[in-house]
């Protein structure tokens, strides 16, 4: 297998490695972060200029007809960059919705509209006793008319104080945890009975609690089956993992170069540090995991577009609970031979650390999905 990136998926990697080596350092980034939004507009008018907005959408839609590989080069350099632009809930989340629940009329309105930068989107689904279950949903929809009235709480809502509208999973008919009977909405961020709290996550990047009370919304707002929508949910969650895991090679990778650096200028005993061999030890130990990492990634993003719900669940399982060993490995190894200064504010490797540390909890952490792909005999089915 080739596993050797096109000519233009080449070009599309070395243009968006050099906008954001020249325009998002650690600096520039802690400014971004201090903003109001907590995000940088001029770089999303970037982004979209580059073309990486309408990156996953068809051409007939507006898009450029991008596969998951384009998808993960866009992650990994973000990873590296700890870019804090909404992408990710953007593109990737919101945009997935589109394309595999949106009909005619809803791609046909809003995908030229993300494509172009001026759309952003933000799931709202997780809820106070939700844990990791996406079928855990306490949030109701209320048939009135030919639309419905919601009413519920989501919490931990990725960039949601900034968003123009949510994708927000409701319940139409059952119990809390049901797996039927759950409808995904598209619900405009300023309509009446909408209530947004937004605060800063432990990464740096923003999130909200949601409010919905009394929220109506339209026949035409509806994604997909209104009464059976949690297959499409698990199918955007399996496309976001994958991406996920594309961001966290990249911010592993960028640790481990922050650290060999290191161990090369540090000195103790009139030495550079990286001579003592336990810490190069220590420093292969972070390569290894990495690797194996990004080999996980790549068998992750072929599956994405798979339709096959068993086995893409099985692939974004294992490679999510292959993501959180590595990340646990990498950065904690990088912050201890760092020593001190890789908890402080002023140096990145600390904010990497946090960032692969979300991702590993985010959708469920590796040890939820190491039980989940056991619950289902393993990676490859018996």
């Amino acid at each position: 297998m080739d596993f050797d990136l096109s000519e233009e998926q080449s070009i599309l990697k070395d243009s968006l490695d050099r906008l954001l080596a020249d325009r998002y350092g650690f600096e520039d980034r802690k400014r971004h972060m201090a903003s109001p939004e907590g995000w940088s507009a001029d770089m999303w008018t970037q982004y979209a200029e580059m073309g990486l907005m309408a990156l996953p959408f068809a051409e007939a839609d507006g898009g450029l007809a991008g596969t998951p590989v384009e998808t993960a080069i866009v992650m990994e350099a973000l990873g590296r960059a700890l870019a804090l632009e909404p992408y990710f809930s953007t593109v990737i989340l919101g945009g997935s919705f589109l394309r595999f629940g949106g009909n005619d009329d809803q791609r046909a309105e809003y995908i030229p509209a993300v494509a172009d930068g001026s759309l952003k989107l933000a799931f709202a689904q997780v809820e106070r006793h939700s844990r990791y279950d996406l079928h855990h949903v306490e949030t109701t929809a209320a048939k009135d008319g030919d639309g419905f009235v919601l009413n519920g709480q989501k919490s931990v809502v990725l960039h949601g104080d900034s968003t123009d509208r949510f994708l927000v999973t409701a319940r139409t008919s059952g119990g809390a945890r049901d797996e039927a009977g759950i409808g995904v909405f598209l619900v405009d961020a300023k309509a009446p009975g909408v209530t947004v709290r937004g605060y800063p996550t432990q990464d740096g990047a923003r999130a909200a609690e949601i409010t919905f009370e009394n929220v109506k919304v339209g026949a035409a707002d509806g994604l997909g089956d209104p009464a059976n929508g949690l297959p499409l949910v698990r199918r955007v969650v399996d496309t976001g993992i994958a991406a996920l895991c594309a961001e966290a090679v990249g911010a592993m990778s960028a640790m481990h170069a922050l650290t060999v650096d290191y161990l090369k200028v540090r000195k103790q005993f009139g030495v550079a540090i990286g001579q003592f061999q336990v810490l190069q030890h220590a420093a292969v130990d972070m390569f290894v995991a990495i690797e194996q990492a990004r080999s996980i990634t790549l068998f992750a993003t072929m599956m994405a577009d798979s339709d096959d719900a068993d086995e893409r669940g099985r692939a974004m399982h294992a490679a999510k609970a292959e993501i959180g060993r590595a990340a646990r490995i990498v950065g904690e190894n990088a912050i201890q031979l760092h020593g001190g200064v890789g908890m402080t504010m002023e140096y990145a490797v600390g904010h990497y650390f946090k960032r692969v540390t979300m991702i590993d909890t985010l959708f469920g952490d590796g040890d939820h999905h190491l039980r989940e792909l056991a619950a289902k005999g393993g990676l490859m089915a018996a």
